[in-house]
């Protein structure tokens, strides 16, 4: 029988939802519970700082927990280099900033407001005053994909066809289309967040485990054995087929 994994969708900033699934994880497996967690910690949310504070608890108390790095978190790391950059895979006009993207709550969340007229470089200057180091060099560590016996977790998805070796970042953290559409049967069956859904998604080759917390919806903690899914609820397991 397969060793248990277990998983975490996209959390954006949602600290209280993000302990409750937590808490149903250990119900069911333990304290020692192996999580993978599938990225976009911060943006939209009020408390992306609280997120990513408790990851770093954890993983300093030495839980087996794989934190992925997600778009927008690999936003947020690019703000706050010494020059702020902005992520080429966003569309024209869009910026980390942008009312759509959330970056301005995660900003509020280490006590950095953005008013109207504000300039880039003097919310850069106060956001760098304010995030802590530490967190700087947790978004850097973020891995971008983790493969464990036949499932493969990442924040979006992969390129069709190619190696695990061939993927680009770009495509694992921000790939939507050309992944979601394609139908053919992968090497892994591949667990992903980034898209959201109204709910978890089996989709036989690939699992989709953004249920929307970022936009209030309820944050989806699952577990695997082998190829089997079951999502985790206040009553226990059920599962996820396609």
């Amino acid at each position: 029988m397969p060793q248990p994994v277990y998983a975490i969708g996209d959390i954006h900033g949602q600290l209280a939802m993000l302990e409750d699934a937590l808490q149903r994880i250990e119900a069911d497996g333990g304290p020692d519970a192996r999580i993978v967690f599938l990225g976009d910690y911060t943006d939209r949310g009020p408390d992306s700082r609280g997120v990513i504070e408790r990851l770093m608890q954890g993983q300093a108390a030495g839980r087996s927990w794989i934190c992925l790095k997600g778009n927008h978190d690999r936003m947020f790391s690019m703000f706050l280099e010494e020059y702020p950059r902005n992520d080429s895979q966003l569309l024209i006009g869009y910026h980390w900033l942008h009312e759509r993207l959330g970056g301005i709550e995660t900003l509020q969340s280490y006590g950095v407001d953005v008013a109207e007229g504000d300039r880039i470089y003097q919310v850069h200057k106060r956001a760098r005053g304010a995030v802590p180091q530490a967190h700087l060099t947790f978004l850097a560590g973020l891995k971008p994909f983790h493969q464990e016996g036949e499932l493969l977790f990442v924040h979006a998805g992969i390129r069709p066809g190619l190696q695990l070796e061939e993927q680009s970042e770009d495509d694992l953290i921000w790939i939507r289309q050309e992944f979601l559409k394609d139908e053919r049967v992968h090497p892994w069956l591949v667990v992903h967040g980034h898209t959201p859904a109204k709910q978890a998604e089996h989709r036989v080759n690939r699992i989709n485990l953004d249920s929307g917390a970022g936009y209030g919806r309820p944050l989806t903690a699952a577990v695997f054995e082998g190829r089997g899914c079951w999502l985790l609820t206040d009553q226990g397991r059920v599962p996820l087929t396609p």
